[in-house]
């Protein structure tokens, strides 16, 4: 893997009292979050070749309206083992998908920021956050590994 996409999930509506946290959809403005994060990677000439998605209905929007934004972008892979998931986890997962030469993860907070924190900075303390939408595109000049990573680019809605 030479790139790597790391993208949270858009603003979701509040869980309801006593609701499923999996179950929660976006909101009229994580739509609008959604779209903006798939336009800004299309214009910047992003092109994962495996998408790998949260299997929340949150993510599962934010992926399809992204998604939706880029010419031949991948079916994307929804997996439970990033629900949740810590930084070490979530390195574990990407570790399997090292075949692929650009690899998009759709993910939840905090799992999100502090992974980008362990892969550039080699500590997952050391996170800045991930707003809503919040992309951070990094690049890995050789193993997948903490402190291994590049950021090249971050943006968010």
């Amino acid at each position: 893997m030479h790139e790597l996409i790391l993208l949270r999930h858009a603003e979701a509506q509040p869980a309801q009292n006593g609701g499923d946290d999996q179950s929660r959809r976006l909101s009229g403005r994580g739509e609008q979050e959604a779209r903006a994060a798939g336009k800004w990677l299309a214009s910047h000439g992003m092109k994962p070749d495996r998408v790998l998605c949260s299997p929340t209905e949150r993510t599962r929007d934010t992926a399809s309206l992204a998604l939706a934004a880029m010419k031949h972008a991948p079916e994307p892979q929804f997996t439970d083992d990033i629900y949740d998931a810590t930084p070490g986890e979530l390195l574990a997962l990407l570790d399997q998908h090292g075949d692929a030469s650009t690899l998009m993860l759709i993910g939840h907070n905090p799992g999100i920021e502090r992974l980008v924190a362990l892969l550039v900075e080699g500590r997952s303390d050391e996170f800045r956050g991930m707003p809503p939408a919040g992309l951070a595109v990094l690049h890995l000049s050789g193993a997948l590994e903490p402190g291994n990573a590049r950021l090249d680019a971050f943006w968010s809605p």
